[in-house]
């Protein structure tokens, strides 16, 4: 009988719409949206797809159990009614990788994470009928979320998050991740016919998302993940099927018009080896451009972009002027939609234009905002109608 197991896929606070969509084109039931956490329910088949193809995800974790706790004997209790034998083979190496607590009555970090390997441990023990572990097999490293007293405890499939797509070698100063840029693309109405520029790109992860986007290549597939050794609940073929699947669906022979500027030369340079690192160098014109030289003679494109936002204090001053820049050179462009992640305050006030929407996005620790400019969306192309 296939084994169902629920399914915890951690992503950006403010996108767990985004996920959701993602999930349910790949065919999964949802069972739960909260704030950075989207849970469904899958086969182990659905464990390899979801870390192949999904771009938004953190990781995706096995649920193994959830249970309230406002002690720690509660804690240990409840860890140990899991059926750990379930997941983790005798020989298995488990610990605790990481332990966060919100608003719990329960807040070590390092309590909770002791706690849960005893009580692991003690399981394993009783089931297994040993004194001792050897632990010299696959990984099998846990998770625990505190969350208003709730512990829901996860199992890593993923190992190095998601967002390590296997391309970005090289970086800018602050880097957007490629999980945020995927899910910051998807929450515009971008597809690969229209034109997509981003005059601060960096190393290069605007375009290279959207352009993998474009020619269909799953994010995951050129990676590995921890659950490759699981034998005990994925079949090797199971993850070979998820490869073979992906490979089957890129389409690299698009026409696009990507293009990526940044005013710094080296930066465009590494740009240019992520997106050669990816297979998408051929989809993507980068080039070494000032954003005051931003102009482009086609109608409806779009602007994604995450341009400076002054962290640090002596930038602070210079962006104003970079603001009212921006506002300028979009006004030029013609029908335009513009979509800006920034954690600085006055951009509407500077660009000089009010934005369509705004949206509350965490980017690590800093709040930004998603200010999204829409243009106006181009003419349907009238099809005779033929009889047929």
């Amino acid at each position: 009988m296939m084994t169902i197991y629920r399914l915890m896929a951690p992503c950006h606070f403010g996108l767990e719409s985004v996920l959701k969509r993602e999930i349910t084109d790949l065919g999964y039931n949802i069972v739960s949206v909260e704030d950075g956490r989207v849970t469904f329910e899958a086969d182990a088949q659905g464990i390899c797809r979801a870390n192949v193809f999904l771009r938004s995800a953190e990781r995706i974790l096995i649920e193994a159990g959830r249970f309230t706790a406002v002690t720690y004997d509660e804690l240990f209790e409840g860890i140990k009614a899991i059926q750990w034998e379930q997941y983790i083979p005798e020989n298995g190496r488990f610990w605790v990788t990481k332990a966060s607590s919100i608003k719990s009555k329960l807040f070590s970090p390092s309590d909770i994470q002791r706690i849960v390997k005893k009580a692991m441990v003690e399981r394993l023990k009783k089931e297994y009928g040993v004194t001792w572990f050897k632990e010299d097999g696959a990984d099998y490293p846990v998770r625990v979320f505190m969350f208003k007293d709730e512990a829901i405890i996860g199992i890593d499939t993923t190992g190095e998050s998601l967002h390590k797509r296997g391309y970005r070698k090289l970086s800018s100063k602050a880097p957007i991740s490629e999980t945020l840029a995927a899910a910051l693309i998807m929450l515009t109405p971008w597809n690969k016919d229209r034109i997509l520029v981003d005059p601060f790109c960096g190393s290069g992860t605007f375009p290279i998302e959207a352009a993998m986007m474009a020619a269909c290549m799953a994010p995951g597939m050129n990676r590995s993940f921890t659950a490759e050794k699981w034998s005990n609940i994925i079949k090797k073929k199971q993850w070979y099927d998820a490869i073979d699947e992906a490979n089957s669906i890129i389409n690299a022979d698009i026409q696009v018009d990507i293009q990526g500027y940044d005013l710094d030369g080296d930066m465009v340079n590494i740009a240019r080896q992520n997106a050669k690192m990816a297979g998408v160098d051929h989809l993507i014109h980068f080039q070494q451009r000032d954003v005051k030289d931003l102009s482009h003679s086609k109608k409806y494109g779009f602007i994604i972009t995450n341009p400076p936002y002054g962290e640090r204090l002596e930038e602070k001053a210079d962006l104003p002027a970079l603001y009212r820049t921006i506002g300028e050179r979009y006004r030029e462009l013609s029908d335009w939609s513009a979509y800006i992640i920034t954690s600085y305050e006055d951009t509407e006030k500077y660009m000089g234009i009010k934005a369509t929407k705004n949206r509350k996005i965490y980017n690590g620790m800093i709040k930004t905002y998603y200010y999204q400019f829409m243009g106006k969306k181009p003419p349907k192309l009238k099809r005779d109608n033929i009889e047929e």
